[in-house]
């Protein structure tokens, strides 16, 4: 063994951890920290324990410390983060101030907090809540499920909670009172901690399969850390994306939450949930109430105008009937008279017929002679009339005659006079109508003799 061994200070075990205890209390006193919370616990004496982690690029954890809320810590700081509707949650994103301990009897490094910083988280909540809105916006998926027609009678209902939580019972309640016949489909699903986000993700896209009206997601309030879940973007987007509207009452009287603006409709509790369904059946009810009433009314009217049409009817037939007895009465008159009047006349003509019968046969043997002699009579008036036309026609034909042989033309041409024509055959009367050259024809009594047009003079003389 080496001299410097021998002299060596050698440390028990506690000697070494008290001393590391002194140095890391001289060398951080009071440190400030970011890191995310995990394994959250409580104490039964007041006490808060978790970790503190720090993720890398790909999620990985690449720094893990220890840490611990005494109690007296524990219940100021509980008071200062309940002071902006916040609490320690799993997951939740926290800047604190503390000093680094360590812990002898363990050996155990731990970081004691004594102070929270409420607005660095509400700084995190919202700058993770603006990027989710801003990511939604860019996809256009904002207003998707806000544009779904809501059915005017939503009976068939999904519904997304904790199964027996105060909001699960509100919900149900309002419903099972009502009048109407609610079918509620629901699906488990944590509404705070770690695994809420990735268990509502899930039970939405767990409805997408089945036939319901709308789907509706509740919890019963809560801090602003513990609505923090439906600030992401994986909650929010499978809100957005749900085929049928989504009616979000998530307990919250102030903010609304990423998962709220995308909804269908936003509500504040899970009773107003319920009601708001209840009202628009109601309203969907009434309407048909007061269709139905219309109807009735309409019914009954057009019921007492039958009746009053029908009794006009019976009364018009009964005088109809009246009139009808009274008419064949009147025609069996008429037509009495009408047969004795009938009989009368046909005597009276019978006797008229054989009155000019008789007066026929006696006027018969004269009318034949009569007849002879007028025919006689006509045959020589027209007889004499035609022979003076035909004498009268004679002498007109021969006058025509001789004025017809003074006029014509060859006797004209006997007299010296000739007819000269252009080469189409056109008369010709003036001068003006020819031209130097010309050729024509000139036909004389007995021959024609064709020139050509040296010169044409007009004519003054008159």
């Amino acid at each position: 063994m080496s001299q410097a061994n021998l002299f060596s200070h050698t440390y028990s075990v506690s000697q070494l951890a008290d001393d590391i205890k002194v140095f890391l209390a001289e060398a951080f006193p009071s440190v400030w920290i970011v890191g995310e919370i995990q394994r959250l616990r409580r104490s039964q004496r007041g006490h808060v324990y978790f970790e503190l982690v720090e993720k890398g690029a790909g999620d990985e954890i690449i720094g893990r410390l220890e840490a611990v809320l005494w109690r007296t810590a524990a219940e100021r700081v509980r008071r200062q983060l309940a002071s902006s509707e916040q609490e320690l949650t799993e997951g939740a994103q926290i800047r604190c101030r503390g000093r680094v301990d360590f812990y002898p009897p363990g050996g155990r490094l731990q970081l004691s907090i004594d102070e929270v910083d409420p607005v660095f988280s509400l700084g995190q909540l919202e700058r993770r809540r603006r990027e989710t809105l801003s990511a939604l916006a860019a996809a256009g998926l904002l207003d998707r499920n806000a544009s779904l027609d809501l059915s005017p009678v939503p009976l068939r209902i999904g519904l997304v909670t904790s199964f027996g939580s105060a909001a699960y019972h509100d919900f149900m309640a309002t419903l099972v009172a009502s009048p109407y016949r609610f079918e509620v489909l629901l699906v488990h699903a944590a509404v705070q901690g770690v695994s809420a986000e990735r268990e509502i993700a899930s039970a939405l896209g767990v409805l997408v399969g089945h036939a319901v009206d709308a789907t509706v997601l509740i919890r019963g309030g809560g801090s602003r850390s513990d609505l923090a879940a439906f600030d992401s973007r994986r909650i929010a987007e499978a809100v957005a994306r749900h085929p049928v509207p989504v009616i979000t009452g998530l307990g919250h009287e102030i903010d609304s939450s990423v998962s709220d603006r995308v909804a269908h409709t936003e509500v504040k509790t899970p009773t107003g949930a319920a009601e708001f369904l209840l009202r628009r059946v109601e309203i969907a009810d009434a309407g048909l109430y007061e269709v139905n009433r219309r109807l009735t009314e309409a019914s009954r009217i057009r019921v007492q105008d039958g009746r009053s049409l029908l009794r006009r009817t019976q009364q018009r037939f009964v005088a109809t009937a009246h009139r009808t007895q009274r008419d064949r009465a009147r025609l069996a008159e008429f037509g009495r008279l009408l047969n004795l009047i009938g009989r009368q006349r046909i005597q009276t003509e019978r006797r008229d017929l054989e009155g000019l019968g008789e007066r026929m046969r006696r006027a018969a043997p004269r009318r034949p002679a009569e007849a002879r002699q007028h025919r006689d009579r006509l045959a020589g008036q027209l007889l004499r009339g035609a022979r003076y036309l035909l004498a009268q026609a004679g002498g007109e034909v021969e006058a025509r005659s001789r004025l017809c042989v003074q006029f014509d033309p060859a006797r004209v041409l006997e007299r010296g006079f000739s007819v000269t024509r252009s080469e189409d055959g056109t008369i010709v009367r003036r001068a003006s109508e020819v031209t130097s050259g010309q050729r024509l024809v000139t036909r004389l009594v007995e021959g024609s003799v064709t020139s050509r047009v040296e010169d044409a003079l007009e004519s003054t003389d008159r």
